[in-house]
């Protein structure tokens, strides 16, 4: 067993101790979504972190499962192509991953979640806001953008300096990497012309929490998104972090994202 593999298993042993447990959910014949989360049922309030192309949503999020699995119920879902979840669909749409999402949470019983995404997870979650506003009462978002436009995705690419975003993100393992063919795809199916995306009306409060220094999705893109959204919008950043900030900084991380969290529930409306 590798190192990676050995941590892997000892990680899925921890969660068990705080009350997380996988279950495979089947979308339809052919798809099916892994989701961590309550071994029982509870009326906690939902919390679902949603993972980007690094990692599947236990070893991103491993840190804040623990640090909130005791006030919340949190769910740590795959997205297609990661960890546990798959299907034989041709569709490779973020809308098509939002639909799946939303009815692997129907199925274990959640109705309305507060949803924090990361990078392509944010993604994710932007479209989930906007399809089924009912399911998602407010979200976090961090590095990450509401839609890859070409304006956005060259201005990240020059500031890396590099050609391929997505050869970027999912770079070359030497044939280890799991749907490499399928995520670049996923990746390929969310850029977009600047003059096909217009700002979606979003209902909920939208907090954005950054890494300082993020250079694919940087604080300038943040401060523009922030504007694009308006009222509904608020934003913070976490020094000495980068793109994966809920790993470079995890204490920080978990320390701002509390304070939102308990704004949220002791005034909704006045964040």
């Amino acid at each position: 067993m590798s190192v990676f593999k050995t941590y892997e298993f000892f990680l899925h042993g921890l969660l068990k101790l705080v009350g997380l447990s996988p279950r495979k959910i089947e979308i339809e014949p052919g798809t099916v979504i892994n989701v961590w989360g309550p071994t029982k049922p509870t009326k906690k309030p939902a919390l679902v972190f949603v993972h980007g192309v690094g990692f599947d949503g236990v070893l991103t999020w491993q840190f804040q499962a623990f640090a909130f699995a005791k006030h919340y119920s949190v769910y740590l879902p795959d997205l297609l192509f990661f960890g546990g979840s798959f299907t034989d669909k041709a569709e490779r749409s973020p809308a098509f991953q939002v639909e799946c999402m939303a009815k692997a949470l129907w199925k274990l019983g959640v109705d309305k979640c507060t949803v924090v995404g990361l990078s392509y997870g944010g993604m994710v979650s932007f479209k989930m806001a906007e399809m089924y506003p009912e399911l998602v009462e407010s979200m976090v978002a961090s590095c990450t953008v509401m839609a890859v436009t070409e304006s956005i995705r060259n201005a990240g690419t020059d500031r890396l300096g590099i050609s391929d975003w997505g050869e970027f993100m999912l770079p070359d393992t030497g044939g280890l990497l799991d749907y490499k063919k399928e995520r670049l795809e996923l990746l390929e199916a969310l850029q977009i012309r600047d003059n096909e995306f217009t700002v979606p009306c979003y209902k909920q409060r939208i907090h954005l929490l950054w890494g300082e220094n993020d250079m694919l999705f940087d604080l300038g893109t943040a401060r523009n998104m922030k504007r694009q959204i308006g009222e509904n919008a608020s934003l913070e950043y976490i020094e000495k972090a980068g793109h994966n900030v809920p790993l470079d900084r995890p204490f920080k991380y978990n320390s701002h994202l509390k304070k939102i969290l308990a704004s949220l529930s002791s005034n909704p409306k006045n964040v």
